[in-house]
C-alpha cells in the first residue's frame, strides 16, 4: 500500500495536550501562606528558598504534595479508602496541573528495634530469596533467613463439613523462621540491675522496693508485702531461694489483697511488662531516668548480635553467609554480590546489584544492612528513601525533596545535585526545599518566600532565574554570595578534654584533644566517624549539655509554651494576682473549654472521607472557658498571651506590673535563637525542622553545663539566619563556655577557633583523624576535602 505524498510544508499545530506544562497554585493559604498564587514549570527543577519558617514546606508539602496524595486516594473504592489515612483538602482555591507526587522527606525511619537499613529498602528481601536458592546446605524458603520470624511448629485435629458430613482429620504444620530464639531478633538482651530494684539489707515493711511507683505503701508496695509468699518484716537478703523467686520471678497468680481481687507477678516480669515493653521517648521523666539506670543491654551471646538462628547463619555463599553479607559495609557487598556469576538467579543479582550501586551512588555506601533504620540522621533517612527512586522507570512524575543536603559534606553536595538533575532529565517535575546556594545555584527556576518568617512571611517574594535572584533584592539574593571569612585570631583555649584510642563504630583508635573554653568544629565526609566521635567518646553526663537531631515528640496540644516550661511561670503569674488555682490557666487542665475540651476546634469524623476541623463556637477557638478569661495579669488575659509572639511577650513579661523574671529569661533564650516570631501557642505539629531544633537548643540552654556538644545545628537556617547562629555560638564562648559543634557549614568551618577532620572517606575509609589546628591553617594546607572546599568557599 503505497502512502500519498504530504504537501504541506508547515509544522502542525501543538497537540492540545502538550499545554498543560504547568502547575498553577492559585489562593494557597495552609498555615501563614497568604493567597499565595504561583505558576511552576513542568518538568524542570525548582527550588524553594526563604528564611525558616517562611512558607516553603507549607506551600511545597501542605498544599502541592497533600492535595497530589488526596486526589489519588479518592481514586480507590471507599472500601479501600476507609483503610488509608484520611487527607483534609488543602486551604486553597485552585490547584491545577498536577501529577503524581513522590515526596521524600526528613522524617526519620521507624525506630523499631526490627528495622534495619536492609529490612528499609528490600535489599533484605533480595538478599534472603538469593541465600534460600544458593546457600549450601539449603535450609528452607526465604523465611528461613529473617529475623522477624520465629521457627513454630503444631498439629492437631482439623473438624471441616464435606459432602454433607463432618470430618475430622489430623493436620501438621511448620514454619522455620531465622529468627534467634535468645533475643526474638533484636540482637541484644537486656538485663535488669537488681541493686536499682530494691534494698536487699531493708524488709518490705522498711520500704526496700525502690522502683518509681512502688514506694510509699501505695497498692503496688501492698501487693508484695501483703502477698503472704514471704514475710514483709524479713530483710529481702535472708529470703530463702522459694522466697526470692516468688518474689522476683513467679508466675501471675490471683489472690486477695485487704478484700480486693487481684493479680499477683514477680517483681521482674511486672516491671518489664510495665515499664520496659513501652517507647523509651514515651515515658515520664524520672521512669526513663529509672530505665536508664536499671537496664544494661548487651549484644545477645546466642546470635552474637546477628539476629539471627544458628540455621540462618550455617547456610553460606562462597563461604559467606547471610549474616555476613548483612554486616559488610554495602559498597563492599556491592562488590561481592558483582562476584556470584549464577544464571539461575540472574534476574535477582540484577536487581540487588542496582540496589547497592544505589545506595554507593547517593553516598550511603559507608552503611551496613544490619545498621538497626532508627540510628541514621535524617539527612541519611531521607538518601534512604532516595534509593527505591533512582532506577524508576516512571518519568512525568513530581518528585518533592525537603533540604536533601541535609547532613552531607561540601564534597558530596556535588554527587546530590547531578541526582536531582538525572531525575529531572527523565522527564520528571523536581521540586526542592532549600538553603544551600550550591544546589539552588542548578535550578531552573527559583521561587523566594518571605520576607520574614511565620506571620511576617508567607508571600512570594520572588519567582524567576538563579540570576534574577541574585540581582533581585530579596533576603536570599542579597545573601547569596555571602562569604564568611577565616579568623584572623582564634581564641586561646583554657584547658582540653582528652580522647584516647576512640573505637565506636568506625574510629580507628582515635586520639585527639579537643579544646575547651574556644569554638570547636568536627568535621568530614558524611560517614567519617564525626558523630562516633563526640558523642561516643564525649558522655553526656555532668556539666555536658548535648543537642542532637533526634525528632522532637508533639501533639497538637503542644506549642512553645508548653515545651519550653514557658506556662508553668505564667500560669502561676495568673494564679497569684487572681487568687485562683494555677490549673485554671491550662487548656490541657482545669480551664479547658467543655465543648472542645481545650483544643480549640471541633474534629468531625467522616470515616473514609476527610475529617472535618470547625472552631469550637463555645470559646471562639480561644481554647479557655469564659470564667477563665475574666482574670487578668497586666491587663491581658491567658488567650491573649499565648497568642502573643516572643517578642511581644519578652517586652511584656520584661518591664513594668507584668514583669516576670522566670518568664522573660525563657524568652530571651527564644530571642537569641532567632524565634522571636513564634506566638506562644502555636502548636509544635505548625513548625518546621529548623524551627524545632533552636526550639530544642533554646531550652537546652537554660541546663547547667559547662561543655556544649551540638549536631549540625545550622540544618534548616537560611544563610541570614547562619550568621545570627554564629553570634550566638560566640555569646556562649564567651560566657565560659566550651562549644563543640559536628557542622558541614563552611561559614561555620571558617568562624572556628580550632577545626578537627576526620576522614579521608567514609565507613571503613574514614574514622582517622586527617587534620586539626586551625581554620587559616586548613586553608593554607588543603591537605584534605574539607580543606580544599574551604579554601574554594573563602575565595582563596
Amino acid at each position: 500500500m503505497s502512502m500519498a505524498p504530504r504537501t504541506d510544508t508547515q509544522s502542525p499545530a501543538p497537540h492540545v495536550a502538550d499545554s498543560h506544562d504547568l502547575i498553577r497554585v492559585h489562593g494557597a493559604r495552609e498555615n501563614n501562606l497568604k493567597d499565595v498564587s504561583i505558576e511552576i514549570p513542568k518538568r524542570r527543577l525548582t527550588v524553594f528558598t526563604g528564611v525558616s519558617g517562611s512558607g516553603k514546606s507549607s506551600l511545597v508539602f501542605d498544599t502541592i504534595a497533600a492535595e497530589s496524595q488526596r486526589l489519588i486516594n479518592e481514586t480507590y473504592s471507599a472500601f479501600v479508602q476507609g483503610f488509608m489515612p484520611t487527607l483534609a483538602r488543602p486551604e486553597v482555591d485552585v490547584l491545577d496541573g498536577l501529577t503524581t507526587v513522590i515526596t521524600v522527606d526528613q522524617q526519620r525511619l521507624g525506630a523499631d528495634p526490627r528495622s534495619t537499613v536492609g529490612t528499609a529498602t528490600d535489599a533484605n528481601a533480595m538478599l534472603r530469596i538469593l541465600f534460600s536458592r544458593l546457600g549450601k546446605p539449603h535450609i528452607g524458603s526465604p523465611k528461613a533467613f529473617s529475623f522477624n520470624v520465629a521457627s513454630i511448629s503444631g498439629a492437631g485435629a482439623v473438624t471441616m463439613e464435606r459432602g454433607g458430613q463432618t470430618v475430622k482429620e489430623r493436620r501438621s504444620f511448620s514454619i522455620t523462621g531465622g529468627m534467634c530464639p535468645r533475643c526474638e531478633g533484636r540482637g541484644s538482651v537486656s538485663d535488669l540491675d537488681l541493686t536499682q530494684l530494691y534494698d536487699e539489707s531493708k524488709s518490705l515493711s522498711e520500704g526496700a522496693i525502690t522502683v518509681p511507683g512502688y514506694t510509699g505503701g501505695g497498692w503496688n508496695s501492698r501487693l508484695y508485702s501483703e502477698s503472704g509468699f514471704f514475710d514483709p518484716d524479713k530483710p529481702i537478703r535472708k529470703f530463702t531461694k522459694k522466697e526470692l523467686h516468688d518474689f522476683l520471678h513467679r508466675e501471675p497468680t490471683r489472690m486477695k489483697i485487704a478484700g480486693i481481687n487481684m493479680t499477683y507477678e514477680g517483681l521482674i516480669p511486672r516491671i518489664q511488662r510495665s515499664m520496659l515493653a513501652k517507647d523509651r521517648e514515651g515515658m515520664q521523666p524520672h521512669i526513663r531516668e529509672f530505665v536508664d539506670r536499671a537496664v544494661t543491654f548487651t549484644i545477645c551471646p546466642e546470635c552474637d548480635g546477628t539476629r539471627l538462628n544458628e540455621g540462618a547463619r550455617s547456610s553460606k555463599i562462597k563461604r559467606i553467609s547471610i549474616a555476613d553479607a548483612c554486616a559488610m559495609q554495602i559498597s563492599d557487598l556491592a562488590e561481592w554480590v558483582r562476584g556470584l556469576d549464577e544464571p539461575s538467579v540472574a534476574p535477582l543479582l540484577t536487581a540487588l546489584q542496582q540496589t547497592l550501586d544505589s545506595f554507593v551512588e547517593i553516598g550511603l555506601g559507608y552503611l551496613s544492612l544490619d545498621r538497626p533504620a532508627g540510628t541514621l540522621s535524617g539527612g541519611e533517612a531521607q538518601r534512604v528513601k532516595m534509593i527505591r527512586h533512582l532506577g524508576s522507570s516512571l518519568t512525568d512524575v513530581t518528585y518533592v525533596f525537603d533540604e536533601p543536603t541535609i547532613g552531607l559534606h561540601p564534597h558530596d553536595i556535588q554527587r546530590m545535585n547531578d541526582l536531582l538533575l538525572r531525575l529531572r532529565d527523565k522527564g520528571n517535575t523536581v521540586l526542592v526545599v532549600e538553603h544551600k546556594p550550591e544546589t539552588i545555584a542548578i535550578a531552573d527556576h527559583v521561587v523566594d518566600l518571605g520576607p520574614g518568617a511565620g506571620t511576617a512571611g508567607g508571600t512570594v517574594c520572588f519567582e524567576g532565574t538563579v540570576e534574577g535572584l541574585r540581582t533581585g533584592g530579596t533576603i536570599t539574593g542579597r545573601h547569596f554570595d555571602d562569604r564568611a571569612a577565616v579568623k584572623e585570631t582564634v581564641r586561646k583555649p583554657t584547658g582540653t578534654l582528652e580522647i584516647r584510642g576512640a573505637r565506636t563504630h568506625n574510629l580507628q583508635g582515635v586520639d585527639v584533644d579537643i579544646p575547651l573554653g574556644v569554638l570547636a568544629v568536627v568535621t568530614g565526609v558524611a560517614g567519617s566517624g564525626k558523630s562516633s566521635l563526640v558523642h561516643g567518646s564525649i558522655p553526656a553526663g555532668e556539666g555536658v549539655v548535648s543537642v542532637d537531631q533526634a525528632a522532637i515528640r508533639g501533639s497538637r496540644r503542644s506549642n512553645p509554651a508548653t515545651y519550653t516550661g514557658l506556662l508553668d511561670p505564667i500560669r502561676k503569674a495568673f494564679a497569684k494576682v487572681n487568687g485562683v488555682k494555677p490549673a485554671l490557666f491550662s487548656a490541657n487542665s482545669e480551664g479547658a473549654c467543655p465543648t472542645c475540651n481545650g483544643a480549640g476546634v471541633i474534629y468531625t469524623d467522616l470515616a473514609m472521607m476527610a475529617g472535618v476541623a470547625t472552631t469550637c463556637e463555645e470559646c471562639e477557638g480561644k481554647r479557655f472557658q469564659a470564667s477563665v478569661l475574666d482574670y487578668h495579669f497586666g491587663g491581658r488575659d491567658i488567650s491573649e498571651v499565648l497568642a502573643m509572639s516572643v517578642t511581644e511577650a519578652e517586652e511584656f513579661f520584661g518591664a513594668g506590673e507584668a514583669a516576670t523574671p522566670a518568664a522573660h529569661r525563657i524568652l530571651t533564650r527564644l530571642a537569641d535563637v532567632g524565634l522571636g516570631y513564634l506566638t506562644l501557642g502555636q502548636p509544635l505539629t505548625t513548625l518546621s525542622g529548623g524551627e524545632r531544633q533552636r526550639l530544642k537548643l533554646a531550652t537546652h540552654m537554660a541546663e547547667k553545663g559547662g561543655v556544649y556538644v551540638l549536631d549540625e545545628p545550622t540544618a534548616g537556617l537560611h544563610l541570614a539566619d547562619v550568621e545570627q547562629l554564629l553570634g550566638l555560638l560566640d555569646r556562649l564562648v564567651d560566657a565560659g563556655k566550651s562549644v563543640i559543634v559536628v557542622e558541614h557549614h563552611q561559614a561555620v568551618m571558617a568562624h572556628a577557633d580550632w577545626i578537627i577532620d576526620l576522614g579521608p572517606g567514609a565507613g571503613h575509609d574514614g574514622g582517622r583523624l586527617v587534620f586539626e589546628g586551625t581554620p587559616a591553617d586548613l586553608v593554607a594546607s588543603r591537605s584534605t576535602l574539607t580543606g580544599e572546599h574551604l579554601a574554594t568557599y573563602v575565595g582563596t
